[in-house]
C-alpha cells in the first residue's frame, strides 16, 4: 500500500480514486466534461425520482427538490464550459458503478428506502472526492470548475446519509451516524468506551456486497451479514420484551 493510500481517510469511502483514473481523466478533458454533464443530469433525475417514489414524505421531497435544483445548476456550469471550449459533446455509454450499486437495492420497504439513500450517499461521496483530486491535478479552466463543484457538493452525501438514518429509525432502530473524517479503529474505540451496544460499519466492500459488518459491545468479533437481514434482526431486538408477540 502506498503512503498516500495508507493516509486516506474519509467518513464513508474506504479507498482513494486510483492515480490511473485521474491521469486518464486529465488526458481527455472533452470526455471528462461530457461524462460529468451526464452525471449532473442523472443526479438531478435520481432526486426527482425519489420525490415521486416517496411522495408522501414532505421532508424527503424538500431535500431532494433542493438537491435536484443544485445539480441542474451544476449541469449548466459544465455545459457553459463545454461551449466556451468549443468542444463537441458525444454520446457515452452509461457508467457501470451506480448501476451495479442499485442492483443490490432491496425490493421491499422499509429496507428499499434505506438502500436507495445509502447508494445515493456512496455515489455523491465518490463524486465529491474526485472533484477534490481533479481540482489539484488538472489545468485551468477545468481546475476552477471542479474546485467550485467540490465545495458545493461536499454536503450531498451527508444529505443522503441523514435520510438513510431517518428511514432506519422509522423501521424501529435507534440510529446515529458518525460521519467524522477519522480512521475506523478510532471510531470503534471511542464508541465502545461510550457503551454503544452495536456498531455498524458500512464501506465500499460492504456496499458492493449488500452487507454490513456488526460489532457488539464487549466483543472483538465482527459479524458480516446481509443488510436486509441485519436491519430486520436489529429492529426485532429493539422491541421491549413486554411488547414482543
Amino acid at each position: 500500500m502506498s503512503p498516500a493510500a495508507a493516509a486516506f481517510a474519509h467518513p464513508l469511502l474506504r479507498a482513494a480514486t486510483p492515480a490511473g483514473w485521474v491521469a486518464g481523466a486529465c488526458a481527455q478533458p472533452e470526455v471528462l466534461l461530457t461524462d460529468h454533464a451526464n452525471c449532473e443530469k442523472k443526479a438531478a433525475s435520481t432526486a426527482l425520482a425519489l420525490m415521486f417514489a416517496y411522495a408522501e414524505d414532505l421532508e424527503l421531497a424538500d431535500q431532494m427538490s433542493r438537491l435536484a435544483r443544485e445539480e441542474l445548476r451544476h449541469y449548466e456550469q459544465v455545459a457553459k464550459l463545454i461551449r466556451s471550449l468549443k468542444l463537441v459533446p458525444q454520446r457515452l455509454a452509461p457508467g457501470r458503478y451506480a448501476e451495479r450499486l442499485r442492483r443490490l437495492v432491496s425490493g421491499k420497504e422499509p429496507q428499499r428506502e434505506v438502500d436507495l439513500m445509502i447508494c445515493g450517499a456512496f455515489i455523491e461521496a465518490r463524486s465529491c472526492e474526485r472533484f477534490a483530486v481533479l481540482g489539484d491535478a488538472i489545468g485551468t479552466p477545468l481546475r476552477e470548475l471542479f474546485t467550485s463543484l467540490h465545495e458545493a457538493e461536499s454536503r450531498h452525501h451527508r444529505v443522503y446519509l441523514r435520510l438513510a438514518e431517518r428511514a432506519a429509525r422509522r423501521a424501529g432502530l435507534r440510529v446515529e451516524g458518525d460521519l467524522r473524517n477519522e480512521k475506523i479503529n478510532y471510531k470503534v474505540r471511542e464508541h465502545s468506551l461510550a457503551k454503544v451496544p452495536v456498531l455498524i460499519a458500512l464501506g465500499r466492500k460492504e456496499a458492493s456486497e449488500n452487507t454490513v459488518s456488526l460489532r457488539r459491545l464487549g466483543s472483538n468479533a465482527q459479524t458480516t451479514m446481509g443488510t436486509e437481514i441485519a436491519l430486520e434482526a436489529l429492529a426485532s431486538e429493539a422491541v421491549p420484551p413486554d411488547l414482543r408477540g
